[in-house]
């Protein structure tokens, strides 16, 4: 594995990670100080607890690897955080389907939809060039 290219895939864009991060906290403070109805028992608690895994797992994604020595291991790593990240958004996806009104409910589901997408942006693009450098693994040398 090329180190160049392994620094170069960790090279997260400081603005659109600091970005992320605001849009989190402002959805989690939402989440937890909003007006946001549902009719199910549980919902609004478990929902709060999803985000905050959820802002965990971003974090983690977000982390300097550079303490992993071996490349290939770094990767890995940041594609099972990924992974964990994807998870975490589809259990917030499904904690939010139940939620059904207040005075905070509209702008919070224009917000969700806008962090969502670019968080999926931001991670399909590291999982490129991560998925790039783990096929280079497998790439048959030409004779």
């Amino acid at each position: 594995m090329d180190p160049r290219a392994v620094e170069a895939s960790f090279e997260f864009n400081p603005a659109t990670v600091a970005r992320l991060r605001s849009q989190w906290l402002a959805l989690m403070e939402t989440s937890l100080w909003g007006d946001l109805k549902t009719s199910k028992i549980g919902t609004l608690p478990r929902l709060r607890k999803r985000w905050l895994e959820l802002g965990e797992n971003l974090a983690s994604l977000t982390r300097d690897r550079r303490w992993i020595p071996q490349p290939r291991e770094r990767v890995k790593g940041a594609m099972a955080a990924s992974l964990n990240l994807r998870d975490s958004l589809l259990h917030v996806e499904r904690s939010l389907q139940v939620l059904d009104g207040g005075e905070d409910f509209a702008a919070f589901e224009k917000d969700v939809l806008q962090f969502r997408q670019e968080l999926l942006q931001f991670m399909e693009h590291h999982e490129k060039a991560w998925g790039d450098l783990l096929e280079t693994q497998y790439d048959q040398p030409e004779e």
